[in-house]
């Protein structure tokens, strides 16, 4: 069986990139969505206001939709 259909033919987004700005930009995004879950942790013990409480849920919710979409980006450019 040719296994060949499986691999893509590119290297990935980040490709033309060199590799420690890759690894700045994993380690940004993992610092992304530390930070959304810091965010919900202090919403969930400190604020009781339904508007700000879900404001600050949606602001951490973006960021860790941003961490992850850069940490796929990360994962697609892995080395073959």
């Amino acid at each position: 069986m040719d296994h060949s259909i499986f691999v893509l033919n590119t290297r990935g987004p980040l490709a033309a990139m060199p590799a420690m700005d890759v690894m700045w930009v994993s380690f940004y995004s993992i610092a992304l969505m530390l930070v959304a879950v810091l965010i919900v942790s202090a919403v969930r013990k400190w604020i009781h206001n339904g508007v700000l409480s879900f404001i600050f849920r949606m602001v951490a919710f973006g960021l860790f939709l941003i961490g992850t979409i850069l940490m796929v980006l990360v994962v697609a450019t892995w080395p073959a």
